[in-house]
């Protein structure tokens, strides 16, 4: 029996950053075994300063809390969860919340775009919000709103990717180091 032509091993370094990322949503079954990556991120954003709820000190323990307690949302069916995978690596998350009030249920609140800094720039924080776009649509979600800090770049990711400013609320939150941080509002129709 005659081989092949022998196929080369893939070097990642070839490969498109884009292609080396792979999103998945986690559902509650799934989720025990990547908390401690999901809590990583976590970790490493407020870590590098983010304003995404939490204020120093916030440990990686306080990070795998936060998202034990997701867990139950998730499997209660309130809250999706995806994850953006470098290999076996969870390199960031975001999340898509389903309106509680009963007249709206065509809506969801997309929460906590979460990039770990070491996977920046290689477009993992686009793929996240298409996939939660295209999830939300899935779950008949047609509006989503969110909201981010003012000049941040996930503000300009929005406008690229089609969402709609509403407008900034001056000193809406914290950064963890305690400076206020202008917000500015999202809306998009999917």
């Amino acid at each position: 029996m005659t081989a092949g032509p022998e196929r080369p091993l893939r070097d990642f370094r070839t490969v498109p950053p884009t292609a080396q990322i792979v999103v998945r949503r986690l559902e509650a079954p799934a989720l025990p075994a990547h908390l401690d990556g999901l809590a990583a991120v976590l970790a490493d954003c407020v870590a590098g300063g983010a304003s995404v709820s939490y204020m120093e000190p916030f440990s990686q323990a306080d990070a795998r809390a936060q998202f034990e307690s997701w867990a139950a949302e998730v499997e209660a069916g309130t809250r999706l969860l995806l994850a953006a995978f470098r290999g076996d690596d969870v390199v960031g998350t975001v999340q898509v919340v389903f309106a509680a009030p009963p007249n709206q249920p065509h809506r969801a609140d997309i929460a906590k775009l979460l990039v770990h800094r070491d996977a920046r720039r290689l477009g993992v924080a686009q793929r996240l919000m298409e996939h939660a776009e295209a999830e939300a649509r899935a779950e008949g979600r047609t509006l989503l709103v969110l909201d981010t800090v003012t000049g941040d770049d996930a503000e300009r990711l929005y406008e690229r990717l089609g969402w709609t400013r509403v407008g900034v609320i001056p000193n809406y939150a914290l950064y963890p180091d305690g400076r206020t941080c202008d917000t500015t509002v999202f809306w998009k129709a999917v």
